[in-house]
């Protein structure tokens, strides 16, 4: 039977991480080509063979665009900040409703700047953050926070490598 001091060594705090587009203009001029390409594709009928279809330059902005928003991703990367202080950390921010265990405001930001490693966040940070993305993005950041510090530490399970490797392994037979 294993000792807890050997266990106790092996142990790491749980990580997660997330995408974020910084760039919200590139993804909104993305998002209107993509409506114009879907518009023109529908109406266009061409006058002659010779006439090239005016979605492939629609379609050649959007591909440099979408280059564009890949270089404006960030990856966000928190780590599990023990159990002490994420219990004093709900605890300095709670709810004025007491159905709720924290303040929906405040302990998101400061879970977000204390749990962020790579980069490194104050909540003044987090809170200039949120004033230029979307809330969903808000969304995913809080609950990539709240998956490291609530998870249950099972492995998890990704379909997609698991169906990958059965194709694999299915054509190499």
């Amino acid at each position: 039977m294993p000792d807890i001091k050997a266990l106790l060594a092996k142990a790491k705090p749980r990580e997660g991480s997330t995408t974020i587009l910084l760039d919200g203009q590139v993804a909104g001029e993305i998002e209107r080509l993509e409506a114009e390409l879907l518009q023109v594709s529908e109406d266009w009928q061409p006058s002659d063979l010779t006439e090239q279809h005016p979605g492939r330059k629609i379609s050649e902005r959007i591909a440099k665009l979408r280059k564009q928003a890949k270089a404006s991703e960030a990856v966000f990367r928190f780590r599990y900040i023990g159990d002490e202080a994420y219990s004093s950390l709900m605890a300095a921010h709670p709810s004025k409703d007491p159905a709720e265990g924290f303040d929906s405001v405040s302990f998101p930001r400061a879970l977000i700047a204390a749990s962020c490693v790579d980069p490194a966040m104050s909540e003044d940070d987090v809170k200039e953050l949120f004033e230029v993305v979307t809330q969903g993005q808000i969304k995913a950041l809080f609950d990539t926070a709240w998956d490291v510090h609530n998870s249950s530490g099972l492995v998890p399970f990704s379909l997609a490598a698991s169906a990958l490797l059965a194709a694999l392994d299915g054509g190499e037979k």
